[in-house]
C-alpha cells in the first residue's frame, strides 16, 4: 500500500444519536502509515469515529450530498471484505469473546483463527488449513502469547486475553490495526506491558489508529494526534504541538498540565 494513501476520510460528517449530535460535522483525513491517536474525554465522539471507519455508523446525510466517510478511498464496501484490510482490538469484543467462549470453549488458537472468518470463533466446517495455522502460531509469537496457543479464554489474564485479541487482529494481515480503548480493565503494569507491543507493531511498518483517554497511552510510534470535545476537533496535529496542556485543558473542560518524558505524556490534574 502507498504510503499516501488514505484510510480514513471524512467530510462534514455528523452523527445523531438519541437525538444528540455525537459527531457534528467532522472533517478529516487519517493517511496510512501515519500512526495517529484519538484522545478525549468520555462521550467527546471517539469510539464513534472508529464505529464510521468500520461502518457500524453512518452519517447524516446532507441535502447537498456533502457528507461522507470514505474507507480506503470507497464510500461502499462490502463489509466483510473491509474486515479483511482492517484488525480491530477493544474491551467490547473482549467481552463478546467471552460470551462465544461460554458455548464453543475457545483456546487462544481458536481465537486467533477466526480473524480469518471475521468472527467470534469458528463453524466446525470451517477449513482451516496448515497455512492459516502456521499463521496463527506466528501472530501469536509476534505478540509474545506463543505460551498460550492451547490455554483456554476464561484461564487467561485480562491482558494475556488482551494480547491474543491483537494477535487475532494481525493475523490475517490488515492495512491498519484500531485499537479502540484497548488497556479498559488492565492493571497499572498490564497497561504498559500491552502498549509496548501496540508499539513493536508499529515499528514493523503496520498503521497504528489509537483511541483512548490515556495520554500515557501515547507511545512514541504515534506521530500524530487528535484531540476531541463534544464531536469536533479541538486540536490536530503533530504530536507534540498538540501535546500542550492549552489544548488538552479545553478538550477535557479541566485545567491539565503535561509533561514528557522519554517519549510519553503524563498529565496531571490542575496548572
Amino acid at each position: 500500500m502507498s504510503s499516501h494513501q488514505t484510510i480514513l476520510e471524512l467530510a462534514d460528517a455528523t452523527v445523531v444519536r438519541d437525538g444528540r449530535r455525537i459527531l457534528d460535522g467532522l472533517t478529516l483525513a487519517i493517511r496510512s502509515g501515519q500512526h495517529t491517536a484519538i484522545i478525549g474525554a468520555n462521550g467527546s465522539g471517539k469510539s464513534t469515529l472508529i464505529k464510521l471507519l468500520t461502518l457500524q455508523h453512518h452519517p447524516l446525510a446532507h441535502a447537498d450530498n456533502t457528507a461522507s466517510v470514505r474507507v480506503f478511498g470507497r464510500e461502499r464496501w462490502d463489509v466483510f471484505a473491509l474486515r479483511r484490510l482492517l484488525g480491530i482490538v477493544s474491551s467490547d469484543m473482549h467481552l463478546a469473546l467471552l460470551d462465544a467462549h461460554a458455548v464453543n470453549h475457545l483456546s487462544a488458537l481458536d481465537i486467533v483463527l477466526s480473524g480469518f472468518f471475521a468472527s467470534l470463533g469458528y463453524f466446525e466446517h470451517a477449513q482451516i488449513d496448515d497455512s492459516m495455522r502456521e499463521r496463527a502460531y506466528a501472530a501469536l509469537e509476534n505478540v509474545g502469547a506463543l505460551a498460550l496457543a492451547e490455554q483456554s479464554l476464561d484461564s487467561m489474564s485480562t491482558g494475556e486475553a488482551r494480547r491474543v485479541l491483537i494477535a487475532r487482529a494481525l493475523v490475517h494481515e490488515p492495512q491498519a490495526l484500531i485499537l479502540d480503548e484497548p488497556t479498559t480493565g488492565l492493571d497499572l503494569v498490564a497497561r504498559h506491558e500491552f502498549m509496548q507491543v501496540v508499539g513493536d507493531i508499529a515499528r514493523q511498518g503496520r498503521t497504528v489508529i489509537l483511541v483512548t483517554h490515556h495520554f500515557d497511552e501515547v507511545i512514541p510510534e504515534v506521530q500524530r494526534v487528535i484531540l476531541l470535545r463534544h464531536g469536533r476537533i479541538v486540536a490536530d496535529g503533530a504530536k507534540a504541538d498538540v501535546l500542550q496542556s492549552p489544548a488538552v485543558s479545553a478538550a477535557f473542560d479541566h485545567a491539565i498540565t503535561l509533561h514528557e518524558s522519554r517519549g510519553y505524556y503524563h498529565a496531571r490534574l490542575g496548572s
